[in-house]
């Protein structure tokens, strides 16, 4: 499985940074659209969506991020609409733990699921489609969220198959350990500190850069977590066969779907107080 998931990642990493600095922003968008809406299709089956309920959702999702493509929103929309999804994940850290300690959390309803997969899926897209259209540095900051977040996939996977002991959330991720969240921010701070010089940032500024990253990466755990209580709850592993070795689109950008509104605001939050 290893070996599937490095073949999968040696050949789709090097198109994706590809697609990231090099389509314009509008052709950015439409790729990313193309995730989110199979994310959209996987998120209706793990919510046990009925069938026509399951079309009605998957086309409201492709419609409105359509009509989000050739009819652009407005910045201080989607600045509001990223602020509301960073407050979604606040409360999503909050369900985490009560679930952790034997809660039932969930929506009671098929409803509910359906405008939690909104609430996760839409202001992502947002915040990505509106960071890379920025003019000084967009897809350079956008590449470098998707490094930070993979150094801490990558670092708290390797370190914690290797000294995982103490168990994160037992009753959501079993797999996931203390050992493999601290792996994950030692690569993802090496990461960060890298990028105050990639963006040159000054100094009064690069104390707040890193503890941005330190927040996205925490959030970005938060992420992960909530769509595998989902899948605990469905009885399921992965949210869909999207790619070899990586399991379902859901699967690959559960982490991005917390990290990316965070990013977005407190980029636009560190512009402001400096």
């Amino acid at each position: 499985m290893l070996k599937q998931r490095l073949l999968t990642a040696a050949v789709l990493i090097p198109l994706f940074v590809w697609g990231v600095l090099a389509l314009p922003s509008a052709y950015f968008a439409m790729l990313l659209a193309a995730v989110v809406v199979a994310a959209a299709g996987e998120w209706s089956r793990l919510v046990a969506l009925p069938a026509a309920a399951r079309r009605v959702f998957v086309a409201f999702i492709a419609g409105a991020l359509l009509f989000a493509i050739y009819m652009p929103l407005p910045a201080e929309f989607i600045r509001g609409i990223s602020v509301a999804a960073v407050i979604w994940w606040a409360c999503a850290t909050a369900w985490i733990k009560r679930y952790q300690a034997g809660a039932q959390v969930l929506p009671k309803t098929r409803l509910g699921g359906a405008l939690a997969g909104l609430a996760i899926l839409l202001p992502p897209w947002l915040a990505l489609t509106a960071l890379h259209g920025d003019p000084s540095a967009g897809p350079a900051y956008v590449l470098f969220l998707f490094v930070l977040v993979w150094a801490a996939d990558s670092g708290a996977y390797f370190v914690g198959r290797r000294y995982g002991r103490r168990k994160l959330a037992p009753r959501v991720s079993p797999g996931k350990t203390w050992e493999g969240v601290m792996g994950g921010a030692a690569a993802s701070l090496l990461v960060a500190v890298a990028g105050i010089f990639i963006f040159n940032m000054p100094g009064a500024v690069a104390p707040l850069f890193v503890a941005l990253c330190v927040a996205v990466v925490v959030i970005s755990v938060v992420g992960d977590l909530l769509e595998s209580l989902f899948k605990r709850e469905a009885g399921v592993k992965d949210s869909g066969r999207f790619l070899p070795g990586h399991g379902g689109a859901l699967d690959r950008i559960d982490s991005i779907t917390a990290a990316a509104p965070v990013f977005y605001v407190g980029l636009a939050l560190i512009v402001w107080v400096t």
